[in-house]
């Protein structure tokens, strides 16, 4: 008898990867199949995603297992990042080329929503946090462009949606995925008709909700013959990246944070339900859907893509340095010579980012890092300072003092963040697993087989399966005056921006 496997397709914003899981009762084991780069075009003053080049991408994936894979394939399924969308006709052809979170065609519009329903409206309503890029606003930008565009779609598909419509034919929409939009009204769950009436946005395009493990159609039976395949369900994972990664948290009952950490950094808690009140509004915290129906009370911190974007940077200036490289680079800087807002609207949109960060200390009145550790260490240094700052904003919303901090992700292979993470919290600190986006993933289409029962079974296998590191605080005192320091700069640029 042939084994069975899944696939997970887990598609960041600079890369993607097809994930093979097998499942024996207790332990995951998984290994990479596919891998391929995932490049924006810039295009006419515009930011796109090679939505097709992806769905090709996939394509070879599922082939790839076919010819080289002794077994079958079990299921399918796909996750993304969140907000970003395409559009289909009457006759189900995609109406142009998904735009890219980072477009610049956002800039400005949240402004224009609250000329017509205010900030705190939007909040209520919806729970989550404001973001220039979030799809309610790139809704707006649309109808206020080219306002026939929306009349003519027939179905809105975020990104893993739309992916699985090309597969399957089936147009739906997972929950995890659509509570990053601010379109979901975060009290009954489902769409919020009313808010995008209040901006004149029209609604038909909405498809149906579907919950994670929710089988959704099969592959299409003219592909699977091409591929060489079954028709295999496809299953509705926890779609949005974040949701399939904290479903792989490998935490026990208790008082945790999670921390998902690659390009964007995600600290946050899970909660039974929304979490919605002044603080919240004032921190910017937001509420979006977990496996299980639950939430995650989160705040999105820049992360990664700051030292991700320095590395692009020196690389097209032939300078080329590994993640290590950098690691080893700010390891050999002096400590807590200048600090930054990871957040400050400065470091959202691509460029010079070494420049930018000389230009944020130069500006706030610190020293200037002159060299490559210098502005690296500063970086990292500021994240961890970010992540308590944010860490300490969670305790105050729940009323509680919260015992430990779960990373996941990519950036469970940065060391030095790591350490410099639980030294600036004073809170032990546990990494692990770094896939853990294509681990939840994978669990979650073993609930839809009935290999697993529920989330708590799915962290059980996690920890069975994958080891962990952990990192205690050190230093905390020199830490302690760092987050001093910290906090009244952040007080600072924003007494600068009220005034």
């Amino acid at each position: 008898m042939k084994k069975q496997s899944m696939i997970a397709f887990d598609l960041g914003a600079s890369s993607g990867r097809a994930m093979i899981g097998c499942f024996n009762g207790r332990r995951l084991e998984m290994k990479e199949c596919h891998r391929f780069s995932n490049d924006p075009v810039e295009l006419t003053g515009h930011t796109y995603w090679d939505i097709l080049r992806l769905y090709r991408e996939i394509c070879q994936g599922l082939l790839k297992f076919s010819s080289q894979e002794a077994g079958d394939i079990a299921s399918v399924g796909i996750d993304t990042w969140g907000v970003d969308f395409g559009l289909l006709d009457r006759s189900g052809q995609l109406m142009g080329n998904p735009y890219h979170y980072r477009d610049v065609r956002t800039d400005g519009i949240p402004e224009k929503a609250f000329q017509k329903v205010s900030k705190e409206e939007i909040y209520q309503r919806t729970g989550i946090a404001f973001q220039p890029f979030n799809t309610l606003y790139q809704l707006l930008s649309v109808r206020l462009s080219n306002p026939d565009l929306l009349e003519k779609a027939s179905a809105m598909l975020f990104i893993p949606d739309l992916l699985s419509y090309f597969l399957t034919g089936e147009k739906k929409t997972e929950f995890t995925e659509a509570t990053t939009s601010q379109l979901l009204d975060a009290n009954s769950g489902n769409w919020d008709r009313p808010l995008l009436k209040k901006l004149d946005i029209p609604d038909h395009y909405l498809t149906d909700l579907d919950v994670p493990g929710t089988k959704r159609g099969k592959i299409d039976k003219k592909l699977a013959s091409q591929l060489g395949m079954e028709e295999v369900p496809l299953i509705a994972v926890a779609t949005h990246d974040t949701g399939s990664a904290v479903a792989a948290v490998p935490a026990s009952e208790g008082s945790f944070a999670f921390l998902s950490s690659g390009t964007w950094s995600l600290m946050g808690v899970e909660t039974d339900r929304p979490v919605i009140n002044e603080d919240t509004l004032k921190w910017n915290y937001t509420n979006e859907g977990c496996v299980g129906g639950r939430y995650r009370l989160l705040k999105n911190i820049m992360g990664l893509w700051i030292i991700q974007e320095c590395k692009r940077e020196w690389d097209r200036n032939g300078e080329h340095y590994s993640f290590d490289d950098m690691v080893r680079l700010a390891e050999s800087s002096a400590p807590f010579q200048s600090v930054i807002d990871p957040d400050a609207g400065l470091f959202y949109h691509a460029g010079d980012m070494p420049a930018k960060v000389q230009r944020y200390c130069r500006q706030t009145g610190q020293q200037v890092p002159r060299d490559k550790g210098g502005i690296l260490r500063c970086v990292y240094e500021s994240l961890a300072l970010k992540y308590r700052w944010s860490f300490k904003r969670l305790e105050a919303i729940l009323g509680k003092s919260l015992d430990v901090l779960h990373i996941v992700g990519g950036g469970t292979k940065n060391r030095l963040l790591n350490q410099f993470t639980a030294n600036a919290l004073g809170k032990p600190v546990i990494c692990g697993p770094t896939e853990a986006t294509a681990i939840g993933n994978l669990m979650v289409q073993a609930m839809a087989l009935g290999e697993v029962r529920d989330q708590n079974e799915i962290r059980q296998v996690v920890k069975d399966s994958f080891p962990t590191k952990n990192y205690l605080p050190t230093e905390t005192d020199v830490w302690e005056e760092a987050y001093s320091k910290f906090t009244k700069l952040l007080s600072e640029e924003s007494d600068r921006k009220d005034s």
